[in-house]
Parts: C-alpha cells; sequence; structure tokens
C-alpha cells in the first residue's frame, strides 16, 4: 500500500541531531503553511475558517440502534489497507447493512485526491459514506459540525501525518467523540502518525522526530516525548505504537519507549508493550482484542520488568526485551496475551544485541 503524500511521514537524510531536528520541524510547519495558503481545502465545504469537509457517497448517514464492534485497525503507513478495513467494517455491521467513516487529517494533500483515504474506503463493500476532515488547528477539534459527524459516523481514520497535532485534539471535545464511536460498537483506527495515537502511550513527536540510535543513547532525549490519556481501547492498555517500523529501523527506539514507560509509570502492572507495524502492514483487532495482521510484518516487544538503567543523559541497559515477531496470516491476542513464542534481545550501555527483527523463539516456557 502506497503511503498518499500529504500523510506520509518525511524520511529524513543522515545528518547529526541539530541539523536534522530543527528542519524536520519548520519543514512540518512550512508544509501545513503551505498547504494553507495554497487553498488545499477549496474543494471542501467551509465549516469553520481552518476547518475542511469533503463527503462522499450517500448525503444521509446511516440510521441503526446497534452495531456489533468495537473493532481496530493499526496500520503501519498511512494508507488505508483493505484486508484489514474490511474486516473491520464487517465486524462492526455484523455483516449486514453499511456504515459511516470519518477520516480525520491534520493537513491537506500536497497534490493528488482530495481525499485519498476515502477513496479506498469507498471501494469497499458495507459503506455507506466517507466524510473527510481536515483540521489544521488544535482548536478545530471543537469544530461543531466535525464532532456531529464523528459522532454519527461508526469508524473514525486517523491519517497519516503528524501526531503531535493529533495529540492536540487531547483537550477538546473530539476526543469523546471518538470514544462514543468506539463505545456504540463501532471502531476507530489509523496509519502511520494515525496509528501512534491509537495507542495508550502516544510517542507524540512534537519535539522532532528520534532515531534507534538516538534514543538508545539517552532514553530520556528531550525528543522523546509523550502523550497519556488521549484513547484506551478496550484489551489494548499498555501499548506503545510505532510505525514504518523495519524499513525505518525502529525497534531500538522502541525499546528505549517501552523503558521509558515502564520507568515513568506510563503504563501500569509494571509492563510495557511496543507495537510496531511495517510499511504497508495492518492489524485488525476484534472485539475481543484478536489482532489478525494484514500485509506486512508487526512485532510485540514487551518489557515486564524495570530497566537496568534509564536515566536522563545516559545510555540504556535493558535485559531480555520478550519479542513476537508476526508475520501476515500471524494472530496475537490483546486480551490474552501470550506468555511464550517470543525470542529475546538486550540492550547494553546503549548498544543493542544484533539483528534484532529475528530470533529463536522461546517454548519452555
Amino acid at each position: 500500500m502506497r503511503s498518499f503524500p500529504h500523510h506520509s511521514s518525511p524520511a529524513f537524510p543522515a545528518a547529526s541531531p541539530v541539523q536534522r531536528r530543527p528542519a524536520h520541524r519548520i519543514a512540518a510547519c512550512l508544509a501545513v503553511a503551505v498547504a494553507v495558503m495554497a487553498g488545499g481545502i477549496a474543494q471542501a465545504d467551509q465549516v469553520e475558517a481552518a476547518a475542511g469537509r469533503i463527503r462522499l457517497g450517500n448525503a444521509a448517514d446511516v440510521s441503526r440502534t446497534s452495531w456489533s464492534g468495537p473493532a481496530f485497525t493499526m496500520n503501519g503507513s498511512g494508507g488505508i489497507v483493505s484486508a484489514s478495513m474490511t474486516k473491520a467494517v464487517d465486524a462492526i455491521r455484523g455483516g449486514t447493512g453499511s456504515l459511516d467513516v470519518v477520516v480525520l487529517a491534520a493537513s491537506s494533500p500536497g497534490s493528488g485526491s482530495r481525499t485519498p483515504e476515502c477513496d479506498a474506503v469507498m471501494r469497499l463493500g458495507g459503506i455507506n459514506s466517507c466524510t473527510t476532515w481536515t483540521l489544521t488547528k488544535a482548536s478545530d477539534g471543537n469544530n461543531a459540525q466535525a464532532n456531529t459527524d464523528i459522532r454519527n459516523a461508526e469508524f473514525v481514520y486517523f491519517a497519516g501525518g503528524d501526531q503531535c497535532k493529533y495529540a492536540a485534539w487531547k483537550s477538546t471535545a473530539l476526543r469523546a467523540s471518538v470514544q462514543s464511536v468506539v463505545a456504540k460498537g463501532g471502531g476507530s483506527g489509523g496509519g502511520s502518525a494515525g496509528h501512534h495515537i491509537n495507542s495508550s502511550v502516544v510517542y507524540n513527536a512534537c519535539q522532532g522526530s528520534i532515531t534507534s540510535s538516538e534514543a538508545l543513547a539517552n532514553p530520556y532525549d528531550s525528543y522523546a516525548t509523550f502523550t497519556t490519556g488521549m484513547f484506551d481501547w478496550p484489551h489494548y492498555g499498555g501499548t506503545i505504537n510505532d510505525s514504518h517500523f523495519v524499513t525505518r529501523d525502529r525497534m531500538g527506539r522502541i525499546m528505549a519507549f517501552v523503558a521509558r514507560a515502564l520507568k515513568d509509570s506510563l503504563t501500569s502492572g509494571g509492563k510495557a508493550w511496543g507495537v510496531g507495524v511495517e510499511e504497508g502492514g495492518s492489524l485488525f483487532i476484534d472485539q475481543n482484542g484478536l489482532a489478525t495482521l494484514s500485509g506486512a510484518d508487526a512485532y510485540v516487544v514487551l518489557g515486564d520488568h524495570q530497566p537496568e538503567k534509564a536515566v536522563s543523559g545516559q545510555p540504556l541497559t535493558f535485559s531480555n526485551y520478550k519479542i513476537w515477531h508476526l508475520s501476515p496470516g500471524r494472530t496475537f491476542d490483546f486480551k490474552n496475551r501470550p506468555t511464550c513464542g517470543y525470542y529475546l534481545k538486550s540492550v547494553t550501555n546503549g548498544i543493542a544485541d544484533s539483528n534484532l527483527y529475528n530470533g529463536t523463539p522461546v517454548t519452555s516456557c
């Protein structure tokens, strides 16, 4: 599945943190400014000055008293993955009738279709409508029409882009509106940044993106920033999502994120679970917490003890992360999380074991 131009995260050139990080944030701000100034939302129904709305499909929402979810999709890159989205749609509608989808984005496409996610959604069965909302300001999370559309929908998909902008909606009405969709038996999901925002601990990247080597060298690097309390979906507690996982070599940084979550009590029960999904991969999670993987590989990384060393300004030491490597078609039970089938990897003084993405599964457990 290709990444759509306005929602995919940029690839960073090799550079020092001093060179790279300010450029990342400046580029992100310029991209938003250019999209707005260029009239990128001119086709949309103008509901409020900074908010754009484009609806595809039927003008009227589906009216139905009950739904059969919740269901979720967690995608490693920004685009819709048809296999997992179809599973989510069918689970929510119980195999009959149709439903309404809302796509949330913080920026408009730089080129091509103005509604790339909805274009893909409308090609699936069981869809009544798909509405794209482009909300460029934090305060747009209180947009009355956007919140009405969300509450009337049965699935909310967060596009790729910048999860820091999504985290800013935590203090707005949008958060409760999305929660209401899941509570009535609908669903939520997203890709890339949209994948990040759907975990219980969100790596928000508000200061810029951090690499694996940087995070392992200092798990308290100022660019390792988190948001908690945004969403806490059924059976998915204690999770930290990451995207573009193998392509951008993010195993090391999710190890650092897990260590931070444990050290700072961002999760409960003495455990933190990293969920890394590769580009083109997608986890469909049903109402019982059973995840089925489509498209490309995914990894679940468990830290179940305190790090041996996680101190600001010093390299990480953490022994025996438990890692499950999932290939397409494999399942992972988030409700009854497995206690076997993992392989072990460690980090010592900021240096991770070799071959982090493969290992011999432990079976005597």
